[in-house]
């Protein structure tokens, strides 16, 4: 099987490398300070309306191992692909995406159901635990273009609700800084290689996923109590028998 740490860019490696010699301790202090950064913002004045059982989401905010981590743990979320978006088909992989070349972000697919998540808080979600929306092509160690903060709406109703939320946040003032997500329609999504999906699950204890991505998801348990669940819905459950 491909190694999926290494391709990664030379500032992941480094920092990987440096934590190998880090006591245990210092990684569980780094950890639990990493999951004091969460900022709690107010729900969204507007919402999508319920029109089925069945939406997708599909959300860019830094490495697809946590995005799809954090949402795994959503309850009402059915299924949450990692994947890119933003650029074409043929260059839907993970060579040619970590380039920056390509228009593709490393992004989310999230399908859920909106009687029990809506797409507001699916949102929600995402600008208090997911990622700082505040970093411009860049979140944590990772920098470039492929690790921008963006949302691809899933019709004219989500990037209405999503522009709005983003004026709404930046009118409050909510992380003291402009927020640089941006709302980028009519991009299609293509499920990332198959040793990215559920890395989070699979990997709990690689530094990478204690230091960034772990405490996104004790964030969610703590500020969403409500929409948190233990068990995690996995990509490839289906598929461990082929």
């Amino acid at each position: 099987m491909k190694d999926p740490i290494g391709s990664r860019l030379v500032a992941r490696r480094a920092m990987l490398a440096g934590l190998a010699s880090v006591p245990l301790l210092l990684v569980a202090r780094r950890f639990t300070q990493a999951g004091e950064a969460a900022v709690i913002v107010p729900p969204p004045d507007l919402d999508e309306k319920v029109h089925s059982s069945k939406e997708t989401a599909v959300l860019a905010g830094g490495c697809f191992w946590g995005v799809q981590g954090v949402y795994q743990h959503v309850r009402g979320v059915t299924s949450a692909v990692s994947g890119y978006a933003g650029g074409d088909k043929a260059s839907a992989h993970y060579e040619s995406v970590g380039s920056g070349a390509t228009g593709h972000a490393e992004a989310v697919m999230v399908t859920f159901d909106p009687k029990q998540v809506s797409f507001g808080q699916i949102l929600e979600i995402y600008f208090s635990v997911v990622h700082d929306p505040t970093q411009l092509n860049r979140q944590g160690p990772d920098t470039g273009t492929q690790y921008r903060s963006a949302i691809f709406p899933v019709g004219a109703e989500q990037e209405r609700v999503a522009s709005a939320y983003i004026a709404q946040l930046d009118k409050a003032g909510t992380f003291g800084g402009k927020i640089v997500t941006r709302v980028e329609p009519g991009k299609g999504f293509y499920p990332a290689e198959d040793y990215h999906q559920d890395f989070l699950e699979h990997n709990p204890q690689h530094p990478y996923i204690v230091i960034n991505d772990l405490p996104k998801v004790r964030n969610l348990q703590r500020i969403f109590p409500e929409l948190y669940r233990e068990e995690p819905v996995l990509v490839m459950a289906g598929k461990a028998s082929n």
